[in-house]
């Protein structure tokens, strides 16, 4: 996958924006006010940082040599995951994971707002 396949397929679920809140090469998803990814635009290979539950962090970790703790995040709940060698279904699954553990963490009326929009 690339860079703009990622985005496309994260600007298709409910309630995200983008925006370069540290530099001008980190592009930032949000689902409402919170990150669930993050992606260096100029970093070669592409990588991505996503946020996962801390068992499957372990996991994944052991399993993919591609799948590390997120550099400047906290490495229990955050994967960096250098998209090359990797299948698009695990990717998307990452990314949907993500996704849905911020979208968890949003407030029930928040949650309501962006279910009903």
């Amino acid at each position: 996958m690339d860079a703009n396949e990622i985005l496309d397929y994260c600007l298709a679920k409910k309630a995200v924006t983008e925006s370069f809140p540290f530099d001008n090469e980190t592009l930032v998803l949000k689902v409402d006010t919170k990150m669930f990814l993050l992606m260096a635009l100029e970093r070669q290979p592409l990588s991505i940082n996503v946020k996962t539950d801390p068992e499957w962090s372990a996991e994944l970790r052991e399993q993919y040599p591609q799948i590390t703790g997120a550099y400047h995040m906290n490495k229990t709940h955050w994967n960096s995951v250098v998209v090359n060698g990797l299948k698009r279904d695990l990717i998307l699954k990452l990314i949907d994971h993500s996704y849905d553990l911020v979208f968890k963490s949003l407030t029930k009326k928040v949650q309501n707002t962006i279910n009903n929009s």
